[in-house]
């Protein structure tokens, strides 16, 4: 099956995690729990008050890649 991306629809879907993964990780700054949101494509750090990106299915685990919650 092959993603035809259209201009209806810029962004293509997010890739799985894996849940196992999603087990372990912690917020890189508070050692914290984070929440996945899988329609975002991001893990939340509600501690940190920071989302964290995921792309092609690897959580990019650095704050200076990590997205403002307040920025919403």
């Amino acid at each position: 099956m092959k993603l035809v991306m259209t201009e209806q629809d810029p962004h293509p879907p997010h890739a799985p995690v894996d849940p196992r993964l999603l087990e372990i990780l912690v917020c890189p700054l508070t050692r914290t729990t984070l929440e996945y949101d899988r329609a975002a494509g991001e893990l939340i750090s509600r501690a940190a008050g920071l989302a964290y990106p995921i792309r092609d299915g690897i959580p990019i685990m650095l704050p200076d890649e990590a997205r403002r919650l307040d920025d919403q």
